[in-house]
C-alpha cells in the first residue's frame, strides 16, 4: 500500500480499543505485556474491518494520551504491528494500517454450486432463492403473447424497452419520487448496471468509497476495473452507516464514486434510517462524489412492523448526485437478469452511448416478462411469496445456529437475505475450507472486505429452512470443531490472526 486513504483519530481509536472484550484467561495464565495487548487490539480491529486497511493511525504521542499509557508502549505496539505486516510507515507521512503480504482473499464459497452436487452439499454460498412459482411461468407466458411486435424489429434496445422504462419510472413516481422514462436505463442485472457506472465515472486509479464490509461480487468487479477501494467501516451490529466516518472519507479521500447498500445491507442486514440517508446525500454532494445506491434488497423487509424509510434518491430527485440501481434478481429470481439505473437524463444518455461497446442491450423476452409482472400485480404477489419464504428460512437458520454454535455472535436483521456472523475467534477462511470437507459451503468474511479484513466472520444466507437448516448448522459445527482442533487443513490461516 503506497499511501493512506483515510484517517482514524486518537479518541476514536481509543474508544474502539476500550470497547473490546478481552477473552478470559485460563487458570494460571499470564496477562500479555501492555504493548502486546495494544498491538493485538489494533490488529483485531483491522481484521474485523472496524479500522479500514490503509487508514492513517494517530501519532504515538496522541494515542498514548488518549489511552493513558506511555508513549513507549504505543511505540512498541506500532513496531510489533510493522513486524507482522499490519502497519506501514514513511517518514513525513505517518503510519497506516495494512495486511501481511501473501494473504490473498479466499476464492471459494460464492460461486453457484453445480446442480448435480446439491444432493450431497448444502450450499450457503449464494444469497438467492428458487423462483416464486407460478409467477415465473405466468410472466414468461405473458411475455410470449406480447413478443410478436418486437420480433419484427432488430431487437436492440440499448436503453431498454420503452414500455419497461415507463413502468419502472411510474413506480418511482408512485413512491413520491417524480421520474421520467428518460431517467431509466434497463441493464443486465444490477452487476451490469454497476459495471456500466464504474466504466463511465471511474477510470483506472480512481477512488471509490465502499462500505466495510460490502457485497463481495461488487468489490471484485471494482478491483478488476482497476480502481482504488476506500473502505468505510460500518457500525457494530445493525447500526449501519457511521456518518462521522463517511464525512471524513468523502472530505479527505475525495472519491469519484461511493457505493452503498442502504436497504438490508449485504452482508450485515443493516437498514439505514432516513436521517443517515439525507446526511450521506448532502455529504456526497458537498464532496463532489457520485453516490451509487444499490436497492436490490429494498422490497425484502421480512417483519410486518418494519417501517421503510424514503429511498435515498428521494433526497436527490433530479439524479445529479445519486445513481440508483435496482434489480429483479433478489426480490424475484436471480435467473431473471434484469436490472436498471435511475439517474439524470444526461447521465442515462452517456451510459446508453457507452453501452454500445459492451452488451448492446438486455434480452427482450425477459424485459417483457418483468413488465407483465409489474403491470398485472404479479410482482407484488410474487414478492410477498418471497418474503414469506425468506422469513421462514431466516428464523430456521437463526434457531439452528444458536443451538449448534452458541459461541457465534450475530444480530438478526429485519429484512434482506443474509446473516453476518462472528465465528467465536475461528478463521473464516479455514471454516470455508473445512466446511467443504463436511458438506457445507459458506463464504468467509474476507470476501466482503478490502485487503483481507473480516477474517473472523462468515456470511450465512437465508436459503435453507427446516431439517436442511438444522443439518447445515450441524455441519458448520463440525467444520468449527475441525478448525478449532487444528485439523481443518487445506489452506493456512493468517499466522497472526487473533480472535
Amino acid at each position: 500500500m503506497a499511501q493512506w486513504t483515510s484517517a482514524v483519530g486518537a479518541a476514536q481509536l481509543a474508544r474502539q480499543l476500550q470497547a473490546q472484550q478481552p477473552r478470559p484467561a485460563g487458570p494460571g495464565a499470564r496477562r500479555p505485556p501492555a504493548y502486546r495487548a495494544l498491538a493485538d487490539g489494533v490488529r483485531l480491529l483491522v481484521l474485523e474491518g472496524r479500522v479500514p486497511v490503509a487508514a492513517r493511525l494517530p501519532a504515538e504521542r496522541e494515542l498514548a494520551l488518549a489511552l493513558s499509557v506511555s508513549r513507549t508502549t504505543v511505540a512498541a505496539a506500532y513496531e510489533a504491528l510493522r513486524a507482522e505486516g499490519f502497519l506501514e510507515s514513511r517518514r513525513g507521512a505517518g503510519s497506516w494500517t495494512a495486511v501481511p503480504a501473501g494473504n490473498p482473499l479466499p476464492a471459494r464459497g460464492l460461486e453457484p454450486l453445480p446442480p448435480e452436487s446439491l444432493g450431497s452439499m448444502i450450499d450457503l454460498g449464494c444469497a438467492s432463492l428458487p423462483a416464486p412459482e407460478p409467477w415465473l411461468t405466468r410472466a414468461v407466458q405473458g411475455a410470449l403473447e406480447e413478443l410478436a411486435p418486437y420480433a419484427h424489429t432488430h431487437g436492440d434496445y440499448p436503453a431498454g424497452l420503452p414500455v419497461l422504462r415507463q413502468m419502472i419510472a411510474d413506480r418511482y413516481t408512485g413512491r413520491g419520487i417524480p421520474t421520467m422514462p428518460e431517467q431509466i436505463m434497463v441493464t443486465t442485472g444490477a452487476m451490469g448496471a454497476i459495471d456500466a457506472i464504474c466504466h463511465l465515472f471511474a477510470g483506472r486509479g480512481e477512488r471509490i468509497a465502499v462500505e466495510s464490509p460490502s457485497y463481495a461480487n461488487i468489490l471484485q468487479l471494482m478491483r478488476e476495473a482497476g480502481v482504488r477501494l476506500v473502505p468505510v467501516a460500518m457500525e457494530e451490529g445493525l447500526g449501519g452507516w457511521d456518518m462521522n466516518r463517511w464525512r471524513q472519507v468523502l472530505r479527505e479521500a475525495a472519491p469519484r464514486l461511493a457505493y452503498v447498500v442502504a436497504d438490508f445491507h449485504n452482508p450485515t442486514g443493516a437498514l439505514a434510517d432516513e436521517d443517515r440517508r439525507r446526511d450521506l446525500v448532502d455529504a456526497a454532494r458537498s464532496a463532489g462524489t457520485v453516490l451509487v445506491v444499490d436497492e436490490t434488497m429494498n422490497e425484502l423487509y421480512l417483519d410486518a412492523d418494519v417501517q421503510m424509510p424514503r429511498r435515498v434518491c428521494a433526497f436527490d430527485p433530479a439524479g445529479s448526485t445519486v445513481l440508483t440501481v435496482g434489480s429483479a434478481s433478489k426480490a424475484f429470481w436471480a435467473g431473471m437478469r434484469i436490472g436498471w439505473v435511475r439517474a439524470a437524463p444526461d447521465v442515462i444518455r452517456s451510459l446508453v452511448a457507452a453501452r454500445a461497446y459492451a452488451d448492446m442491450g438486455t434480452p427482450v423476452l425477459e424485459q417483457l416478462a418483468l413488465n407483465w409482472l409489474m403491470r398485472t400485480g404479479g410482482w407484488e404477489q410474487a414478492v410477498r411469496v418471497r418474503r414469506e419464504q425468506a422469513r421462514e428460512n431466516r428464523d430456521s437458520l437463526v434457531a439452528a445456529v444458536r443451538r449448534e454454535l452458541p459461541d457465534w455472535e450475530f444480530s438478526v436483521p429485519r429484512g434482506g437475505l443474509t446473516l453476518w456472523v462472528r465465528t467465536g475467534g475461528l478463521s473464516g477462511s479455514r471454516l470455508a475450507v473445512a466446511g467443504e470437507r463436511v458438506g457445507v459451503r459458506v463464504p468467509s468474511g474476507p470476501r466482503f472486505g478490502v485487503d483481507g479484513a473480516f477474517e473472523g466472520y462468515v456470511r450465512l444466507p437465508f436459503t435453507v429452512a427446516g431439517p436442511v437448516a438444522d443439518e447445515a448448522a450441524v455441519r458448520l459445527a463440525a467444520a468449527a470443531q475441525l478448525v478449532g482442533s487444528g485439523a481443518g487443513a487445506g489452506v493456512e490461516a493468517p499466522r497472526t490472526f487473533v480472535a
